[in-house]
């Protein structure tokens, strides 16, 4: 229930996203040429956005979405002559999918002749759906509305005022050698390293998992069933692999709904980011998920599903009965796991990349951690004999699961307030709480006081004493970086910035660098000192923007060439600050669509996508004071790459000076 809760949270912010992102990356129109009284040919035309690309129809099978066209009354006012014919293509080989796809750039040409059936008809609609692709897919529709006598369809113009017009235009920059932004706007070193890392954060989710309660009791009992209920040693060992093979695929098949409504651009994992209503909605979420691990009260999926669930595994036997069982321990276990798998949900909205691709490699890692011990101790069941005893440790984990839940319930309630300039939750009073968290749990641990389903008190295990000391060392770096002995490197990107501190500081800009928050003023000011400029898109909720900020920029050999050779032009893209009312615009994009421009945020980061074709954070762009760019753009980068980037861009400056 609390993952559906989750997904139905997703899924209306990707509608409301869908409805607010910047520009369309394909723009359709459409000709009409008349071959004789009763046949005409229809040309549509697609302009696509560089970097984009949109499918065939007749890409391969088991690839991505081809286009496809649906005339709408044919066979009755009309016939088709012959199939939708294209413009030339490009093939390429896809390592995701194992087939060779094809696909238009730039521009997709489709001719389709048809022959009027009935003579009077002078107007038809014809619907495209089409897959237009870039970092991430879209799937989109268009529809045309056609007339046979030239005069076509003239959607009603929205007009703008004068004021909008000029303020629109002066989003606009007259950039040279815009060549060298790259094909996709950005160079990123985290690339596919990242979905490592959440495959990573799942595995180590789904062997904790393994250890509470719900789901450490069913090994043994289950693997006896597969090792001693069968006839024979190898089927009983066939079945449990494949009932470890399930488990995978059925933690795999949860994140497939995401897939479907992930139907935006790069942007959504912005949007999911500094939405601050959709965060304060994660903070309650992961606060009940922490008192049911404290057992304050038991959340379960309906008894009756894995009822059924079981009672379908005894009648159909075989594969699908194995498969039932799996689907019975994803249920009976959910009040351990569903928990587990919203922090890993929570995760990967923090985590940069596709939020489902990054769900997906999550997902697995966690089915795959929980699948292995029935596999490997249905192999060599005499481990199970090394199997330590169920007891009250399984409630210690429960617990300090407890607690590591609300330590990023926290989090997201901190984005909220970020966002939100609410100016609460700054860096002093979010560590304070982490402080509070782990100190409280060392206290658990070391058994100071109790929860209400803890079992009688005990001698402490030297497991628990192990996390106790761990807990307490943490507590004590967090109270170091509390009082600035330490910059809390080690999590970098979870508090909010430095400069946002209860005590007023000289700068409010990273690392208390001097920066502009507008475009116009640091531009200005470059050229009256004559530096390159840094231009910085990033955002208050912008996790890798602060460890860029922490872990990059502070580096001895960087942090002087940012203060002194550079002019820092930082632009919040999700600052929910309105403009001033004078500053309000209405932007109109080539396609028509018209956009309102009302917050510093909606500001920059339609400025962004309009001149890099960009809109993910954080995105550095280096310029010279004439506008003029200076290498192609970067995104999350290691510190000598950053560096020689940076040093690469004051030598094409200053060679442009000196010609």
């Amino acid at each position: 229930m609390r993952l559906l809760v989750l997904f139905l949270g997703l899924f209306f912010i990707n509608l409301t996203t869908f409805a607010q992102t910047n520009e369309n990356p394909a723009v359709w129109t459409h000709e009409v040429h008349k071959l004789s009284d009763t046949e005409y040919e229809l040309v549509f035309k697609g302009k696509i956005m560089d970097g984009w690309h949109v499918y065939s129809q007749y890409t391969a099978e088991g690839g991505s979405l081809p286009s496809e066209f649906s005339f709408e009354e044919v066979g009755e006012d009309y016939e088709l002559i012959g199939k939708t014919e294209e413009s030339e293509t490009i093939k390429e080989y896809s390592d995701i999918f194992e087939v060779e796809e094809t696909f238009f750039k730039k521009e997709a040409i489709f001719t389709q002749k048809i022959k009027l059936l009935d003579p009077e008809v002078n107007q038809i609609s014809v619907n495209l759906f089409y897959q237009i692709c870039k970092e991430v897919c879209i799937p989109a529709d268009e529809l045309f509305q056609i007339s046979l006598d030239g005069s076509g369809f003239v959607a009603e113009e929205t007009s703008l005022d004068e004021r909008s017009v000029a303020l629109g235009e002066s989003l606009k920059l007259d950039l040279k050698n815009k060549n060298l932004l790259n094909q996709n706007g950005v160079s990123d070193s985290e690339g596919k390293s990242n979905l490592w890392v959440i495959f990573g954060l799942g595995f180590i989710g789904g062997l904790i998992a393994l250890l509470t309660p719900c789901v450490f009791p069913m090994i043994p009992l289950t693997v006896s069933f597969f090792t001693k209920q069968t006839q024979n040693k190898s089927k009983g060992i066939g079945n449990a692999l494949l009932y470890g093979f399930f488990i995978v695929l059925i933690y795999f098949l949860l994140s497939l709904p995401f897939h479907l409504f992930n139907s935006v651009d790069s942007q959504i994992l912005n949007t999911i980011a500094t939405n601050i209503w959709l965060n304060v909605f994660f903070f309650v979420i992961f606060v009940f998920f922490a008192f049911s691990f404290f057992g304050y009260y038991e959340l379960t999926l309906p008894s009756s599903w894995a009822n059924k669930m079981d009672s379908a595994s005894s009648k159909v036997g075989g594969g699908l009965g194995v498969f039932f069982m799996a689907l019975t321990l994803a249920i009976v276990s959910f009040s351990c796991t569903g928990p587990i798998l919203g922090g890993l949900l929570g995760s990967t909205t923090l985590a940069e990349g596709n939020v489902a691709t990054n769900l997906t490699s999550g997902m697995v890692g966690f089915g795959l951690a929980l699948a292995l011990p029935f596999a490997l101790f249905a192999m060599f069941p005499a481990w199970l004999n090394s199997l330590p005893k169920s007891g009250g440790w399984m409630t210690t984990v429960k617990v300090v699961l407890g607690f590591l839940e609300l330590a990023l319930a926290f989090k997201f309630l901190s984005n909220a307030d970020l966002v939100g300039n609410w100016g609460i939750f700054k860096r002093e009073i979010f560590v304070v709480i982490w402080v509070v968290l782990f100190v409280l749990m060392t206290l658990y641990l070391f058994g100071i006081f109790r929860f209400p389903h803890d079992g009688p008190r005990k001698n402490l295990s030297p497991a628990r004493k192990i996390v106790g000391l761990l807990s307490f060392a943490f507590s004590v770096y967090l109270i170091l970086g509390l009082f600035n002995f330490t910059q809390l490197k080690l999590l970098s990107g979870f508090p909010p910035p430095s400069f946002y501190s209860v005590v007023e500081t000289e700068s409010d800009c990273p690392l208390g660098l001097d920066c502009f928050k507008d475009f116009e003023e640091g531009v200005a000011y470059a050229q009256e000192v004559n530096k390159p400029i840094l231009l910085d898109f990033t955002g208050w909720a912008c996790v890798n923007c602060r460890k860029m900020e922490e872990n990059v920029w502070s580096d001895p050999d960087i942090y002087p060439i940012i203060k002194e050779d550079y002019v820092l032009i930082s632009l919040y893209v999700d600052d929910r600050k309105e403009l001033p009312e004078a500053q309000q615009f209405d932007f109109k994009y080539d396609s028509g669509r018209v956009k309102a421009i009302e917050t510093i945020g909606q500001k920059w980061g339609t400025f962004q996508t309009i001149n890099f074709n960009a809109a993910s954070q954080p995105y550095y762009v280096l310029l010279s004071p004439n506008l003029e760019i200076l290498n192609e753009a970067v995104q999350y980068v290691d510190i000598e790459t950053y560096e020689k980037w940076l040093k690469s861009g004051l030598e094409k400056h200053h060679l442009s000076m000196n010609k």
